[in-house]
């Protein structure tokens, strides 16, 4: 294959994270995930690489094994990698021992994810940290009592302060690598209103609502849009739509013609140049 179409295949962003990662593309709940694709659509395929229940101890160790090194690494032209753990490593140490990882490790575990990130795509890669959202206690013990009725302990093993330092221990390793984090613990909270409460960003205290997918997923354009522009789509500046010729991208090209870029007359000159590469 030619250098230049290996530079016209379409791109990658990959999503590694946890069950919060893995219902990213619930159409239910309009996941941050299928927000991503929507808007990199015709550029880049999202691979959904979330893992329910997963702690980051349990990804590495399952990064370290040849399927996990099929499913997580075997991919080529990966332009944005998404790291988003924390929500089960913060699990209280007594009362979720099984999920809890240490701080000084979470935060070791989550070097070696963007080591592992930029050894197998390449230097290249742009790679971004999402912190954990916060915890609503009201939420969790609600869930709880849903879930297991007269059995519920109502301990909560999930709280806004465990949440919080291990947000926080995900924006120093950020600060510490000189690589963006998108700090979805503070910013719900500063956004909170009497109109909006963060709470309602949360379905049941811990994993994202509709709303809160909508938030994540916009705030993660956004952040695109402000610190890798190279790597943002703008939109067609009249009428909003990223599917057409009058949207643009500085390295995330579009595969194939656009339909209005099509002369229907003689149609096959749109796509002369395409088989000469």
């Amino acid at each position: 294959m030619s250098s230049s179409a290996q530079a016209k295949k379409r791109g990658k962003i990959i999503l590694f994270g946890d069950s919060i990662t893995q219902m990213s593309f619930s159409a239910a709940d309009c996941g941050w995930g299928a927000w991503i694709a929507d808007r990199y659509q015709r550029r880049a395929d999202v691979l959904n690489r979330g893992f329910s229940g997963y702690n980051s101890d349990w990804f590495l160790q399952f990064a370290a094994t040849d399927e996990g090194k099929a499913d997580l690494f075997d991919h080529d032209n990966v332009k944005i990698v998404t790291v988003f753990f924390g929500a089960n490593d913060a699990a209280d140490l007594e009362l979720n021992p099984r999920q809890h990882v240490p701080l000084e490790r979470y935060k070791s575990n989550i070097k070696e994810m963007a080591s592992l990130a930029r050894n197998n795509f390449g230097e290249d890669v742009s790679i971004i940290f999402i912190a954990p959202p916060p915890v609503c206690h009201d939420g969790r013990l609600k869930f709880q009592k849903d879930k297991y009725k007269d059995k519920a302990t109502g301990k909560l093993e999930r709280t806004l302060e465990l949440s919080g330092k291990y947000a926080k221990a995900m924006t120093e390793v950020a600060k510490e690598l000189n690589l963006p984090c998108l700090d979805v613990w503070t910013k719900m909270q500063e956004s909170s209103s009497s109109l909006k409460p963060w709470q309602e960003y949360l379905s049941d205290g811990l994993h994202l609502s509709a709303a809160g997918n909508k938030f994540v997923g916009e705030a993660l354009i956004n952040l695109i849009d402000d610190l890798l522009p190279e790597l943002a789509v703008a939109p067609c500046q009249v009428s909003g739509n990223i599917n057409s010729s009058s949207r643009s991208s500085i390295s995330m090209k579009r595969i194939a013609p656009w339909h209005d870029e099509i002369d229907h007359l003689q149609p096959e000159k749109s796509f002369r140049n395409l088989s000469l590469e």
